[in-house]
């Protein structure tokens, strides 16, 4: 350590007092109360509603009571009420309601929206002190109870699934099958019943149901228990005779789980026979025991069957080798193993473009491993109730986030719609010179005064159109702070419920700034990164971004668009420069309106263009729509437009090959007639690197294009 240089170490001692929060606009009641309870409880004040909110938001694992009052300015004790019961604050955290009336319509009212108590001034020590420490009291031992039962309903949820699973491997043990079978066909279930729910209201499934039959599906096959091992395992044909043997798995399990004496009116084993004994059954009445047809079979045998089927596909086994995916898909959309309800196979469709990774993921959470740590961590803390352990976890965290924002020096945020409510980092409200809590984002004057009047409208618009399975958003807008204008880009994640269909809960996010200086933005910064004919970004500062995004959220599916305009050069010869800037200037604002706010669209150089998006399950229709856009007339030119199209999931993650393959799309294009769109794929591969000089040459005149 250098001469005259010292490291403290400073560590702050937390109080293990219980925290109260006294809502008052009069400074000298919470001062009474304040003085009545603070040698035995920490108090927190707020002088109105909004303020309480503010705190509540940021502390509402803390505090273990609010004495509230009734009539307040900006927001009275009933609109926190309200707003703590959208929240559901209201179910942890006890209320006492404050008043000098004590009329029975608003006793009653308060009575309605929750609260636990009611109190009215002039103030009793005693009295006071009583009801708030019988109210602490009342709730923690609410809380024990119900850390308890959800304990014992967790663990014996949990001990009838590795039951159920242990079983289930047995059988997979003696048919020389991998253990995954029994995990995929889980996987596949689930993924196909919630598809299912999304397309049609025929099957009116609860979730509950969901979970039995996805719990269920893990039983298929234990009637192979009963089935010898010799014809289990034999790698050649079954004869018939061991074929007709093999068949009988199906009512075997059927009766085997019929049969458990005291389990049969559990839905489980119920949906789990169903299962058993029509797993083989086939939508056109082909398939056995019974022969059963169309919806003569449970949606649940049904759905199985499909997700058997189709591991049993894409699985080795003893009589042969695994086929692909995409194999298995056109064996199944074919009939070639057996017929199956359109809707199911449109499911399937749905399902496929991410099921591999579905199914991947799935392995990776089920690591004995993992499970095994998580079990050993538990029983070290097997004093502690569900609810404490929650608690303590939840408030470890809360430690944790709050540290990394502070010293991260972001600004961060949480936006919840119900009421609308922005919450910012304590360094991100400093930064930008707000409070920590913003009620009414949208209309709030200071906000829009930083971001102007219609970002946060637009953000939110965005957000809303998120999807559970694709909620991050990108966005970039200039804040104006403390007279400076700098560019900040918004990233951020839509909270979505697990409902069905979901519900949009709000998001997190942060903002950052994209310069690294202190500079303010000048119109030279302005120039540097955006085409001066256009106002589209240029090149390398679309790369730049594309190359962020792609870092920000890795697993998005991106395609990145070349485009440009057939002969166009004509369009120079023929009429002039001038006539030729207005056309780039027309397709430009073509492109900005026909693409979404997330997109990154740039000129690349002449009459050519890049468009950057991300998607969902098929790009396609997008492209197609964009296409047919620009496609069209302007001044009596006929604008013509070919478009290379590059997918990371063909051409690979790193934005250097995602070009160079839209590239190679487009050259492709231009090949074969111009006027259209061609994805990217291997055939295209070496078609640039393959032209000589001089068929380039000719190429170029050919085409008439101004590169």
């Amino acid at each position: 350590m250098r001469a005259g240089k010292q490291v403290i170490f400073i560590f702050s001692d937390h109080s293990s007092k219980l925290k109260i929060l006294i809502v008052d606009d009069s400074e000298m009641n919470r001062s009474i109360l304040a003085d009545m309870l603070g040698d035995e409880y920490e108090i927190m004040e707020a002088q109105n509603g909004a303020e309480a909110l503010a705190i509540l938001q940021k502390h509402s694992l803390e505090i273990a009571l609010v004495l509230l009052d009734v009539v307040m300015p900006q927001m009275d004790g009933f609109g926190v009420l309200s707003v703590m019961n959208q929240k559901q604050w209201i179910e942890e955290i006890p209320v006492i309601m404050i008043s000098a009336e004590s009329s029975s319509s608003q006793v009653e009212r308060a009575y309605e929206l929750g609260v636990t108590d009611f109190i009215a001034r002039l103030f009793d020590a005693l009295i006071v002190h009583r009801r708030v420490v019988n109210t602490i009291l009342l709730y923690a031992k609410q809380k024990r109870l119900v850390g308890i039962v959800a304990d014992q309903i967790y663990e014996k949820e949990r001990t009838s699934s590795l039951m159920v699973n242990i079983l289930s491997h047995i059988v997979e043990f003696r048919n020389g099958e991998s253990g995954r079978h029994i995990i995929h066909v889980r996987t596949l279930t689930e993924l196909l019943l919630r598809q299912l729910l999304q397309i049609t209201n025929r099957y009116p499934l609860s979730e509950m149901e969901i979970s039995l039959i996805t719990t269920a599906s893990a039983l298929h096959d234990i009637g192979k228990i009963a089935i010898d091992e010799k014809i289990l395992n034999k790698p050649g044909r079954l004869t018939e005779e061991e074929c007709a043997h093999m068949k009988t798995h199906s009512l075997v399990g059927a009766e085997m789980l019929a049969r458990l004496p005291a389990y049969q009116d559990e839905p489980l084993i119920r949906t789990a026979c169903e299962i058993c004994r029509w797993h083989h059954e086939r939508y056109d009445g082909h398939g056995y025991p019974d022969g059963l047809k169309g919806d003569e079979i449970p949606i649940s045998a049904q759905i199985v069957a499909l997700a058997d089927v189709y591991d049993a596909l894409t699985s080795e086994r003893v009589y042969k080798p695994a086929f692909t995916h995409e194999k298995a898909l056109e064996m199944i959309q074919d009939g070639k193993c057996g017929a199956f309800s359109p809707l199911l196979l449109e499911c399937l469709r749905q399902v496929a473009p991410t099921l591999q990774e579905e199914l991947k993921k799935a392995i990776n959470q089920a690591d004995k491993y993992a499970v095994r740590n998580m079990t050993q961590e538990l029983l070290r803390h097997e004093e502690l109730v569900a609810s404490e352990r929650s608690l303590r976890l939840l408030d470890r965290e809360r430690m944790k986030y709050n540290f990394f924002a502070a010293v991260a020096e972001e600004i961060q945020f949480e936006y919840s719609p119900e009421p609308a409510m922005l919450t910012l980092s304590a360094w991100g409200a400093r930064r930008l010179g707000l409070n920590e809590v913003i009620m009414d984002p949208e209309h709030d004057l200071q906000l829009s005064q930083i971001l102007g009047p219609d970002v946060w409208r637009e953000l939110s618009k965005a957000l809303h159109s998120t999807t559970p399975e694709r909620p991050v958003v990108n966005y970039e807008c200039p804040f104006s702070c403390s007279g400076e204008v700098r560019w900040y880009r918004i990233v951020t994640q839509a909270l979505w419920s697990g409902d069905e269909p979901p519900q949009y809960m709000g998001a997190i996010g942060k903002a950052m700034d994209i310069h690294d200086s202190h500079m303010k933005l000048t119109d030279l910064e302005k120039r540097a990164s955006h085409d001066s004919l256009t106002g589209l970004l240029n090149h390398a500062s679309a790369q730049e971004r594309i190359r962020q995004r792609m870092a920000d959220d890795p697993d998005g599916h991106y395609a990145l668009v070349m485009l440009d305009l057939d002969r166009f050069k004509s369009a120079n010869d023929n009429f002039g420069h001038i006539f030729g800037d207005r056309i780039l200037q027309y397709v430009a604002r073509k492109l900005k309106n026909s693409t979404r706010g997330g997109d990154i669209v740039a000129r690349v150089g002449g009459d050519e263009f890049l468009i950057f998006l991300e998607y969902d399950q098929d790009v396609e229709p997008i492209i197609r729509r964009i296409f047919n856009t620009l496609n069209g007339e302007y001044e009596g030119f006929s604008i013509s437009i070919s478009m290379g199209v590059a997918r990371t999931t063909v051409a690979g993650e790193d934005y250097t090959a995602l070009f160079h393959a839209a590239d190679q799309a487009l050259y492709a294009v231009k090949r074969s007639g111009r006027r259209q769109y061609l994805f990217y794929d291997s055939s295209m591969k070496q078609m640039l690197s393959a032209i000589s000089p001089i068929d380039s040459e000719t190429e170029g005149k050919q085409g008439g294009d101004n590169k």
